[in-house]
């Protein structure tokens, strides 16, 4: 049995087919983050992926409900272009945690939510889609080959009534080219290089300006966008300030000992929903996934092909923007905003949108 602390009732953690794919759904929203930070950083893969594992689990059981765990998109975005150096990254990683801690401590997200409008938070889990859309069709360009041998097998099982299958199937396909690339991986411990590297560095203007630049887009995305999503996919009534107390609490610890900066996002979410999860046992099932490639098989990370991940993330974006729509009172301001998180950025989204709300229903109060 789970509890979940916001509703205070009991569920019950399931270990079916659905959850056992379900919890691809959230996968595909890290590992290529992942790969690419191993490949580009001195972070260890092993020990990134073991603290995913971990809370994947934590708060899977804590919320009794599929919620996601994800690296903070930005920020990551910011490393991989070298904008910022990895002790700089995770120092405004850290920064973030504080700023998420105390939010949640003080009620603040609980206060802001009242000056943002719905249309604004599906808003930005549209914009959400649309990147994910955008990632995952980049991402099966780089071999348009696999990418539609993947997509191939997502459709015939598909038109044989086992979509239920397909986001396993096509995993399955990547995996057997990452073997034949990289070869049948040794177990090995993770390794400890990566722990002190947020020692190396100081409190900069990068640093305060990666952290800005994350922090609209967790608020917006992974707060305020995630629990509109909990209760709209699993009945959970969980509160912005209770995802940022976690989000907070996760990487206080995490982060100095060689984990991504993490939030909880409403893409991952959606995936989890979109292949079939309705339990915390998604999260279980993908935290022991997690932490058994930890060990046995971390470096296949770097080498699963990603255009076979971007046939599974375009799959998880098209069933986020379906719900993000047919959810809305206001469908036009939805796709508006969201199309705003894909030119400009989902934190430009979130203010301007916000901002634009708020002027609006000034207005109309005014005239009224």
């Amino acid at each position: 049995m789970g509890f979940s602390a916001e509703s205070g009732r009991d569920d019950a953690v399931e270990f079916s087919w659905n959850e056992v794919t379900g919890a691809i759904g959230d996968s595909v929203t890290v590992l290529p983050l992942v790969a690419a930070v191993g490949l580009l950083t001195d972070l260890s893969v092993a020990v990134v992926l073991v603290w995913f594992g971990v809370f994947q689990v934590v708060w899977g059981l804590y919320y009794g409900a599929p919620v996601s765990v994800e690296p903070m998109k930005a920020l990551a975005a910011l490393l991989l272009a070298g904008a910022v150096e990895t002790g700089e990254f995770l120092l405004a990683g850290l920064a973030l945690g504080a700023g998420l801690l105390l939010a949640g401590a003080t009620g603040t997200l609980a206060r802001l939510s009242q000056y943002v409008g719905s249309p604004v938070v599906r808003g930005v889990q549209f914009g959400v889609a649309l990147v994910l859309l955008e990632t995952g069709l980049g991402l099966a360009a780089a071999n348009l080959r696999l990418a539609g041998l993947g997509a191939g097998v997502a459709l015939l099982l598909t038109a044989r009534g086992r979509s239920n299958l397909t986001p396993v199937a096509v995993l399955v396909v990547g995996g057997v080219v990452a073997v034949r690339n990289a070869g049948v991986p040794a177990p090995a411990l993770p390794s400890l290089g990566g722990v002190l590297v947020v020692g190396r560095a100081e409190p900069s203007l990068a640093v305060a300006e990666a952290a800005a630049a994350q922090s609209a887009m967790t608020v917006g995305n992974a707060a305020l966008a995630a629990s509109v999503l909990l209760a709209d996919y699993f009945d959970r009534d969980v509160s912005p300030d209770r995802l940022a107390g976690s989000m907070g609490v996760m990487n206080l610890v995490a982060v100095p000992l060689g984990a991504l900066p993490m939030c909880h996002g409403s893409g991952g979410i959606a995936g989890k929903h979109a292949f079939g999860a309705r339990t915390a046992g998604a999260n279980v099932v993908l935290g022991v996934g997690y932490l058994l490639v930890a060990l046995l098989a971390a470096d296949l990370v770097a080498a699963y092909p990603p255009s076979v991940l971007g046939v599974v993330l375009g799959l998880v974006a098209v069933s986020l923007g379906r719900t993000s729509v047919a959810r809305a009172d206001e469908p036009l301001v939805v796709v508006v905003v969201g199309v705003l998180g894909l030119v400009a950025g989902l934190g430009v989204a979130f203010l301007a949108g916000t901002a634009a709300y708020a002027l609006l229903r000034g207005t109309v109060s005014g005239d009224g």
